[in-house]
């Protein structure tokens, strides 16, 4: 059966691109880069949906819901990588911020033939998550036609959920089972069809306003410093410290000192130097306020 994607923007031909083969390679990469540079000027068109996702997550999470997102292939992995990196930037539980992606873990490092064109497989991942009306669904698709996330969507929508996407085709069918569709309209790739190019890198943009957004509005951040930060490695060690010298201005002698009395909790530290308390107290404030900093130094 002959699918009827000739009409979609991101499967047309690119009249800047058509005859990149013949040129040096210095020229090559002048033409990507400069279809490159349209790419954030399409997302700043989106910002007005990706503010409603991002209030929605935030409500979500304060609810103890989830952010789960679902997608196949450069779309599901994507997911996989915004909500990877959560717990060791904002000190999440890894289950607070999911990637599902079509064909399970194998199809993040390999495809897995006809998974996404599978809408019950979605449904299954879904149901093996606990996916509840707590939860948020944001589906990912550059065609807007993937059939895994549409099924995905359509499940999330019969649960209760606030459903959302990402496409990069102005009309498609997730933009109609969507409650809020993020379309950043990136035009024809360079080489026609591969939408890991500039699709990709405006859902890796939107992505990353989604999650850094709702951990923003979550308290999770501090100024412009990541306070919740895992020090997992010694390098994260060192970013802990260099936060707590940034948001106090004491000494790395004395954000040492405050970060091992509280157990290397960065907000904890913070507070305590900030509002001259013990561990145990800066601990008990920062609870009562929802781990919010501001909120913690206006009640002393």
């Amino acid at each position: 059966m002959k699918l009827e994607i000739d009409h979609l923007v991101t499967e047309t031909r690119n009249s800047h691109s058509q005859n990149i083969d013949q040129l040096s390679t210095f020229e090559m990469l002048k033409v990507i880069n400069a279809e490159d540079k349209t790419v954030a000027l399409a997302v700043e068109q989106t910002l007005g949906e990706v503010t409603q996702v991002v209030d929605e997550i935030t409500k979500a999470f304060a609810n103890g819901g989830r952010l789960i997102y679902m997608g196949a292939g450069t779309s599901g992995r994507l997911g996989i990588l915004d909500a990877s990196e959560c717990p060791p930037t904002y000190g999440t539980p890894a289950e607070q911020v999911v990637g599902l992606i079509a064909g399970g873990h194998t199809a993040i490092f390999k495809a897995v033939e006809n998974a996404e064109d599978s809408p019950q497989l979605a449904i299954e991942d879904l149901q093996n998550i606990g996916f509840s009306n707590k939860d948020v669904l944001v589906g990912i698709a550059a065609s807007g036609r993937t059939p895994y996330v549409i099924g995905g969507m359509e499940y999330a929508k019969q649960q209760g959920a606030f459903v959302a996407c990402i496409v990069c085709n102005p009309v498609c069918p997730m933009i109609d089972a969507a409650d809020v569709a993020i379309t950043p309209i990136v035009g024809p790739e360079v080489v026609t069809g591969s939408s890991r190019m500039k699709a990709g890198t405006a859902q890796k943009l939107v992505l990353n306003m989604l999650t850094t957004g709702a951990m923003i509005r979550s308290g999770k951040v501090f100024g412009n410093l990541m306070v919740d930060v895992e020090a997992t490695n010694a390098k994260l060690i060192q970013r802990q410290t260099n936060i707590v010298v940034e948001a106090t201005g004491c000494s790395e002698a004395a954000a040492e000192r405050a970060l091992e009395a509280c157990g290397r909790h960065c907000k904890t530290a913070i507070l305590m130097l900030l509002a001259d308390l013990t561990a145990d107290e800066a601990a008990n404030l920062l609870r009562d306020k929802q781990g919010f900093i501001r909120a913690a130094l206006n009640a002393e």
